[in-house]
């Protein structure tokens, strides 16, 4: 069965740093991408970051500079290291696998929250 599961959220101060874990298992072979996606309280999900297998990366133009994604394939783990955070950064930051080439194969991780203080 597929499953997404993430860790490493948390509460930091502005200024501060976190590493997101996502841990895969049982994904399809055709799933080339994988990306975080966050949201806040009454605001879309949006996208912060994705690799693909072939390790090309995007990230959203807010958090270039400050964010890293990255995949430890050995350990079936995608990692995103979050440093100088800011309030604005606050959500509930989720892990998704996809692929690119089945729209049917779309997996999502349960979330985990990162709170950013002032």
């Amino acid at each position: 069965q597929e499953r997404l599961v993430e860790s490493g959220g948390g509460l930091v101060q502005a200024g501060g740093s976190l590493r997101l874990s996502c841990a895969a298992s049982g994904l399809p072979f055709s799933v080339n991408v994988v990306g975080w996606y966050r949201q806040a309280p009454g605001k879309q999900r949006e996208l912060v970051a994705d690799i693909s297998t072939g390790g090309s990366t995007k990230y959203r133009d807010s958090v270039k500079g400050r964010f890293t994604i990255s995949r430890d394939n050995a350990k079936n783990t995608v990692y995103l290291q979050m440093n100088s955070l800011k309030p604005e950064d606050t959500a509930v930051y989720y892990c998704n696998a996809r692929s690119t080439i089945y729209a049917q194969f779309d997996f999502w991780g349960q979330g985990t929250q990162v709170t950013v203080s002032s």
